[in-house]
């Protein structure tokens, strides 16, 4: 008995997926990401931003199993990061770091999350270990959306559903999203994802970026 269509569950199409996850991930973290990482650690020490220039965090990826995520720091250090999400006045934030959130240039490190195999470039966003203890309990078919590996965006992201969710409503439609997406995949709306992802991106368009 299948409770739900689950087209990665392929060997073959598992196959497909990461290979085009190494790709991806690989040619940019060869070609691009080495002026990324110039451009945050100049930028960082220009407007003297202190703590590490990579931010850690756990987070819940496939099959429930914790990784630990990589971002570029834009909050100042704090006690508060793994339990509360960033707002948009959120006083943590450094003013380079409201920038590199803004234009999700803190997010690009993930690409190195890809290459490693814990995430994919598209999936349902991975959220902290906090939130999906709070959220498991609150929301049925929430531990669905980690029948797949996370990705640096996903469908959920690009049909508004993005930033802080300020009520289990807006979780639960982000999850219905991810469960979406998961019985629908193809290489084709992968595709139609990241390109999705790039026009969101693209200065001036994404407002719930903070």
């Amino acid at each position: 008995i299948k409770l739900r269509e689950e087209p990665l569950n392929s060997p073959t199409s598992k196959l497909l997926k990461r290979t085009m996850d190494i790709l991806i991930s690989g040619l940019f973290l060869c070609t691009m990401y080495p002026f990324v990482l110039l451009f945050v650690g100049i930028g960082n020490k220009i407007t003297g931003n202190e703590g590490p220039l990579y931010f850690r965090q756990a987070r819940t990826g496939y099959n429930g199993k914790v990784f630990k995520i990589y971002k570029f720091r834009s909050m100042k250090v704090n006690k508060e990061a793994d339990r509360i999400q960033a707002t948009k006045d959120d006083p943590r934030k450094t003013p380079f770091g409201d920038f590199l959130r803004k234009s999700s240039i803190d997010e690009l490190p993930q690409f190195i999350n890809v290459f490693l195999g814990n995430m994919s470039v598209i999936g349902p966003r991975p959220h902290m270990e906090y939130h999906t203890e709070v959220y498991r309990s609150l929301i049925g078919d929430y531990m669905v959306r980690h029948l797949v590996k996370p990705g640096i965006t996903g469908w959920a992201q690009t049909n508004g559903c993005r930033g802080e969710t300020k009520t289990v409503e807006e979780m639960a439609n982000r999850v219905e999203h991810d469960i979406w997406y998961i019985e629908n995949w193809s290489p084709i709306l992968d595709i139609e994802i990241f390109f999705k992802t790039i026009w969101q991106v693209m200065p001036g368009r994404d407002k719930q970026a903070y």
